[in-house]
């Protein structure tokens, strides 16, 4: 239930706040009043797309807000568990719509706007003014009777059967997209696998390559530097280890007498045995030094090689090798193409199965609610002045040459909705067959049906809350009170908001609502003002003879209402 709304700086509305009751709430007043600019702010709280206009000028923002009862509603509870909300009963929904956007709100925690509109699909049903299109379009159909609960699990299942077949189907033409593609690259598949086979790559080798080069191409620099080497450790004029050797007889002689340089024999000692390990290593180095310009240039050969490969194909030789191994997946796949497709097409036919029985029961179960639906309507258009009515909800299954199952010899196209078109039908004269909505209908007729179908959502979804802004539409006289009548037995088991302009609805209130445009410091505004019985009585009577309520209308209201709620 709705208990409060609060509008601010929206359209006409400088500030306004009215609190509702359970009931039937109506609200009435002037055409261009605002009546309708309300339903609007209670829209943008439900999560329609916000109209940037809309922000009252010099008004940095609209604010719009409700306080709404939601009850016990698990998957509301959950809706707000993932949106950071802690969960309660009693939400209070905020909009504050700037000129360069929009931002919602739960209970003062910023949340996405579709969490509005999800919360708003489980809270309230607004039907608008031209909401009746929405009866006469037959792809609208379906979506009623997949309203109903007994249709929602059967639905589920069909959807999860339908993904698994889409699916498979997508990965059968994948399958037959990739079988072209090879198919049309074999004979450069096979070639560049015998080239790069041929190459025989390893991935450390242009470090090795370039090692081997290297020494190759300075071995002549390495030979003379070694013969350095040698010849300072023991050359025949000036030999290094002789005079270390000096050096550390003297150092002897001395520590003899000076302790302190004890320390330093030992370390001329190591020095002197370090160096010459290091020549002997150098001497037996030089020996092992290559000169082989043939070598040398069989490596350049392969490090050229190697790279004009790298270039033609714009991989390293690590890229190199990982795409030789797919290309011998792709020959490997190639050739093993009819197996895949006929293990892929064996799941293919087993889901076929099993989406045949999914939408069979879909199907069974869209029958048994359109059976009920029609019922439904026709015992709610009989109270509303339609003497003999005749509703039929007909379905026919979508045919397709790429259907995904057969019925009847008939291939079945499958949507995510299901396989089946939804129709309604109907008659409103007796001893005429029912035929297309959109055809037979009257602006009145689509009003009452509209009527019938929204009092059976409600009962079917549970929902606490209807709006209808002038669902009245081509409708007067005798047949505004049974619409009226309705509506007041409908606001038994949910609280409804409605705006009318006929007093016979109007004198079924509950609580009664007069909308009214005035001006405040030279600008115009719109006010909401809720009525007290007398004023209740006054505001019907106006509806009943216009501007000047005579004596007369008034008694004729009175009257009026106590039939309505007698």
């Amino acid at each position: 239930m709705i208990r409060s709304l609060y509008i601010k700086d929206f359209a006409l509305i400088d500030e306004l706040e009215v609190g509702f009751k359970p009931g039937l709430n109506i609200l009435t007043g002037q055409t261009g009043a605002g009546k309708s600019i309300i339903i609007g702010a209670l829209n943008m709280i439900l999560g329609e797309r916000a109209d940037t206009e809309l922000v009252r000028q010099g008004a940095p923002k609209a604010i719009v807000e409700a306080e709404i009862h939601s009850g016990k509603n698990e998957r509301i509870q959950k809706l707000l568990e993932k949106s950071a909300v802690e969960p309660t009963e009693v939400l209070i929904l905020r909009r504050e719509i700037r000129h360069t956007g929009s931002r919602g709100f739960i209970n003062d925690t910023p949340v996405r706007i579709g969490v509005l509109r999800e919360i708003g699909k489980d809270l309230v049903d607004l039907h608008g003014q031209h909401d009746h299109q929405y009866l006469l379009d037959d792809e609208n159909h379906r979506s009623v009777i997949d309203n109903f609960d007994t249709v929602k699990r059967p639905l589920e299942r069909y959807q999860v059967s339908w993904r698994a077949m889409r699916d498979l189907q997508q990965g059968l033409e994948e399958l037959k997209n990739r079988e072209r593609e090879i198919r049309d690259k074999v004979q450069l598949y096979q070639f560049q696998a015998r080239e790069l086979e041929q190459a025989d790559l390893d991935p450390e080798e242009p470090e090795a390559l370039q090692a081997e080069m290297n020494l190759l191409d300075n071995a002549e620099e390495l030979d003379q530097k070694a013969d350095a080497i040698v010849s300072a450790g023991s050359g025949d004029r000036v030999s290094l280890l002789d005079l270390l050797g000096e050096v550390s007889r003297q150092m002897e002689e001395m520590a003899q007498i000076e302790p302190d340089f004890e320390s330093w024999v030992e370390e001329v000692g190591s020095a002197r045995i370090s160096i010459q390990e290091a020549i002997q290593f150098t001497e037996r180095y030089r020996d092992g030094i290559e000169f082989n310009p043939v070598r040398l240039e069989e490596l350049r050969k392969r490090q050229s090689d190697l790279k004009k490969l790298q270039k033609k194909y714009a991989r390293d030789i690590p890229e190199l090798i990982a795409y030789l191994e797919e290309i011998h997946r792709e020959l490997d796949l190639s050739e093993n193409f009819d197996l895949e497709i006929e293990k892929l097409q064996k799941k293919i036919d087993a889901q076929s199965a099993d989406l045949k029985s999914s939408a069979l029961a879909l199907h069974e179960a869209r029958k048994k609610a359109g059976e009920e639906l029609a019922r439904g309507i026709e015992e709610k258009l009989l109270h509303l002045g339609i003497n003999s009515p005749a509703f039929r909800v007909e379905s026919s299954w979508l045919t397709s040459s790429e259907g995904w199952f057969e019925l009847d010899g008939q291939a079945i196209e499958c949507t995510r909705h299901g396989c089946e078109q939804i129709h309604f039908y109907i008659s409103t004269n007796k001893g005429e067959s029912p035929k297309p909505l959109a055809r037979i209908a009257s602006g009145g007729e689509v009003s009452r049906v509209m009527l019938a179908l929204k009092s059976i959502i409600a009962r079917e979804q549970h929902l606490p809350v209807m709006i209808f802004d002038e669902i009245d539409t081509g409708i007067s006289g005798h047949i505004s009170e049974k619409v009226g009548r309705a509506m007041n037995e409908l606001a038994a088991s949910c609280q409804i908001i409605a705006i009318t302009h006929q007093p016979q609805i109007a004198s079924q209130a509950h609580n009664h609502f007069r909308v009214e445009k005035g001006e405040a410091e030279g600008r115009t505004v719109t006010r909401i003002i809720p009525l007290s019985k007398e004023e209740h009585v006054r505001e019907v009577a106006g509806l009943m003879s216009g501007e000047e309520i005579t004596e007369a209308a008034i008694n004729s209201a009175r009257e009026l209402i106590v039939k309505s709620t007698g």
